[in-house]
């Protein structure tokens, strides 16, 4: 077994260890850390394959901004677990069944894959329109593919995810009635008689008599 293959074993066997963590881990923090030394895994291996480009997308948007913004997001909601694991077991025959189910339809499109044929070979050098011979990238490949034949889908998916980016901004910063927020210009231009007004009322029950007191006078001392 060469280098390459053993490096294959450790990131599949690593990377079949934190999905079952995910899963199992009672804390939903360590359920995402989980996920993201999964997604790091999956990263070496697609590195394995040759495929750099997908190896530094998957650790820059998964990794980077996506998996980080779960984290803080499980890490700030108020999560309460015995809630959540209350119909596990009842709902635990029906997650079997299924989980069994994807295994065999992967197992079975994964073996029909491998015995299609070998992997296809990446060439290491190809020659340039000058003649010369130069060092190949996917990653430079799939960049000119994208930017050229793939120009106006990559466009409009950009303007997209623009227009996304800001309604959230714009719905987030509406004008809602049930804020408490104060206008600064509003609070220099306020007047006392504008704030507080005496008004006078008549009462609502007869007042109540006081018994007199006596008062006696001391006489002087001599």
């Amino acid at each position: 077994m060469d280098v390459k293959t053993g490096f294959f074993y450790l990131f599949a066997l690593v990377m079949l260890f934190a999905a079952f963590r995910v899963v199992t881990a009672r804390n939903p923090v360590h359920a995402v850390l989980y996920l993201m030394l999964t997604f790091s895994q999956a990263a070496g291996i697609w590195l394995l394959l040759k495929a750099e480009f997908l190896a530094i997308v998957l650790v820059l948007v998964y990794l980077g901004a996506v998996m980080v913004l779960f984290l803080f997001v499980v890490m700030m909601l108020d999560i309460h677990i015995d809630t959540l694991r209350q119909g596990f077991w009842r709902h635990f025959p029906l997650a079997l069944a299924m989980g069994a189910l994807i295994s065999l339809e992967m197992a079975v499109v994964l073996f029909g894959g491998f015995r299609a044929g070998d992997a296809p070979v990446v060439p290491e050098t190809v020659t340039n329109a000058a003649g010369q011979v130069v060092q190949y990238s996917n990653s430079q490949e799939l960049g000119s593919i994208l930017y050229t034949q793939y120009l106006y889908p990559i466009e409009i998916a950009a303007v997209i995810l623009l227009v996304a980016m800001i309604t959230a901004i714009g719905l987030t910063l509406r004008e809602r009635k049930d804020t408490k927020k104060i206008d600064p210009a509003d609070q220099v231009r306020v007047r006392a008689r504008d704030r507080m007004e005496v008004v006078k009322l008549a009462a609502t029950q007869a007042p109540v008599a006081v018994p007199a007191v006596e008062v006696v006078a001391e006489e002087p001392k001599k």
